[in-house]
């Protein structure tokens, strides 16, 4: 490559011809990908050049630097409007989901006996949160459970780490409005799914560990039997004051009705609010005697009674005729229009914003490290970040959904992404925790241990997972799964779909027909799966321990062990740019069949 040439030797007219095969095996995946870095050429995961291919400050003229700074401040104020929008998109599309299956989540939680079974609350904390597209009310109906005695602390356990894993969705769906550029969606995939393979890891660990010592129950139980608590401690609402102004004139949801049906209050009403308020009026009596008295109710020693109005919501949907599901989705899709358009325009701005000088601060910034011997405490630091980023923001879906298209456009590298999204994990269990100590004093005890729990499974996956460097394998794990989306986009839609609806469903069926077809079925299929995996890691890193059949695969049928058979069904049935496998063109098919270019390279 250019570095290859010596003293003025000019370079032959062909470099910028195989460069540019070079750069297309870079995004054709796994196997390309490999083969260029084996030359050196090209890291896949490196963070790309944010080159600034416009003229310098010092070039312009006064009239060019007034039109620069002028059209900064309108990409600026871009970039926050499009971030706002982008954010009450979640909102709504957090509405739009209760609302599609708000009351079918609360009547999950109802069979006692299915959520006695560790595995089967596991996956109604993922069916559910899933649903409700929101950790926050997921818990709440927990808490509601535990503190009416419908349910133990001991089988909410598995329910909490569902949630968990449940909430990692978000991600995985905003990067999907990354995958039009393949480099992208590589590393805006990764950045999801890494999140998502900790806490599936976290649970592998745990869940077993729960079942059989109750671990983290004994901990939260300890931890609130040595803390003097004193309730009416609200978390602030920071977020929530900027977006209910605009998603409050949409729609408003009554999330009682879910957290009713739940407790077995169930009612028939609908989960649009219709009623904002009261207020109260004095109809008899000598209202003139009441000394400025509001009036709330009758006035105090004198003859009278008080009625009260009930205020009307304003927003859309207040009186429509329309069900549930029908509103669910409208806004389902409206949401998801916005949402993809903000992603969309938010990752072009920030690709013509972030060039030069400024990409380089901001890289400094966000992927400093500190000076040797120090080096160690940036992920731990990076770790607070995220915790108070996502404290304040009061959403962890919203501070993950706004990391990926960071990653995605190449600002912040994987192994930073990482340490923010745990960190973001524990910021959402303090967020919870708080909330917990405004509860009534009916609930206080059981809404904190709960929250504990949460706080404890987050906290336990950082030991396991980050503390000893060695380990971080949901880094290496997310990695190659960017590698394999990259190549076969419908694999992320594979993932999406197995991972938080297909998997948990059929879990969940086989739980209603007991633990015994649960472990029957169940049982064999896990060990199935741990025996791949191990012979996989095997036939990469120790061939000779194996018998000589299965040192390869080649044996089977080419579906069962390769994803182009897969790829080529999906790519007739769906025959979009989007879904197909990249093919290399002439041009570069040519340099690579013509031997007088290849000579004149050192590839």
């Amino acid at each position: 490559m250019p570095n290859s040439l010596t003293g003025g030797q000019v370079p032959p007219p062909t470099l910028d011809t195989v460069g540019l095969v070079d750069r297309s095996l870079g995004n054709a995946g796994t196997s390309s990908s490999a083969s260029v870095l084996e030359e050196g050429a090209v890291d896949p995961w490196a963070l790309p050049e944010l080159k600034d291919t416009g003229q310098s400050w010092k070039e312009l003229s006064v009239a060019g630097r007034a039109r620069r700074v002028t059209i900064g401040f309108l990409k600026a104020c871009g970039l926050l409007g499009n971030l706002y929008l982008f954010i009450c998109s979640l909102d709504i599309l957090s509405s739009a989901f209760q609302l599609l299956g708000g009351k079918v989540a609360g009547d999950i939680f109802k069979d006692s006996v299915v959520l006695s079974n560790p595995v089967a609350g596991l996956v109604i904390g993922v069916l559910v949160t899933v649903l409700v597209q929101s950790s926050s009310t997921s818990s709440s109906i927990v808490v509601s459970m535990v503190a009416s005695k419908l349910l133990t602390v001991r089988a909410s356990v598995p329910i909490i780490m569902g949630v968990n894993v449940g909430t990692s969705i978000t991600s995985t769906l905003v990067s999907m409005a990354q995958s039009g550029d393949r480099d992208e969606f590589r590393r805006a995939f990764a950045g999801s799914a890494v999140h998502g393979i900790f806490n599936w890891l976290t649970v592998l660990i745990l869940l077993p560990l729960e079942s059989a010592v109750a671990l983290l129950e004994r901990l939260s139980a300890l931890a609130l039997d040595v803390t003097s608590l004193q309730a009416g401690v609200h978390a602030p609402d920071i977020l929530k004051v900027l977006t209910q102004p605009l998603t409050h004139l949409i729609v408003q949801l009554d999330n009682d009705v879910i957290t009713s049906g739940a407790t077995g209050n169930a009612t028939n009403s609908s989960l649009i609010k219709q009623w904002c308020g009261t207020r109260g009026q004095t109809t008899t009596g000598n209202s003139s005697d009441c000394g400025g008295v509001d009036a709330l109710g009758p006035c105090p020693g004198r003859n009278g009674s008080a009625t009260t109005e009930q205020l009307p919501c304003h927003h859309l949907f207040v009186g429509t005729a329309l069900t549930d599901l029908a509103v669910g989705f409208i806004l389902l899709a409206a949401s998801l229009l916005v949402l993809c358009t903000c992603l969309v325009l938010i990752v072009k701005l920030l690709n013509s914003v972030l060039r030069g000088r400024i990409a380089q601060a901001v890289r400094m910034v966000i992927n400093a490290d500190f000076p040797f011997p120090f080096g160690w405490l940036s992920g731990y630091l990076a770790i607070l970040v995220g915790a108070g980023l996502t404290f304040v923001l009061q959403s962890s879906s919203v501070f993950t959904a706004a990391i990926v298209p960071l990653l995605g456009v190449g600002v912040i590298s994987l192994e930073r992404v990482y340490p923010l999204l745990l960190g973001s994990n524990i910021g959402t269990t303090t967020t919870a925790l708080l909330a917990a100590l405004a509860s009534p004093s009916n609930m206080l005890l059981s809404a904190i241990q709960v929250a504990l729990i949460h706080f404890f499974f987050n906290l336990a996956g950082i030991l396991l997972w980050y503390v000893v460097p060695v380990l971080r394998l949901p880094i290496p794990m997310a990695k190659r799964f960017g590698d394999l989306t990259a190549r076969y986009r419908w694999v992320a839609v594979a993932y999406l779909l197995l991972s938080f609806l297909l998997l948990p469903l059929a879990a969940f069926g086989l739980s209603l027909a007991g633990d015994t077809v649960l472990a029957a079925v169940g049982g064999p299929l896990v060990a199935l799966v741990l025996l791949l995996i191990l012979v996989n890691f095997l036939q990469r890193h120790r061939p000779a321990w194996l018998p000589r059949p299965l040192r390869s695969w080649a044996w089977l049928p080419l579906w069962l062990h390769s994803l182009e058979p897969w790829d080529r069904l999906l790519s007739r049935c769906c025959p979009c740019r989007a879904c197909s496998t990249p093919q290399a063109t002439v041009k570069e098919a040519h340099c690579y069949e013509n031997p007088d270019i290849l000579a004149s390279q050192q590839l």
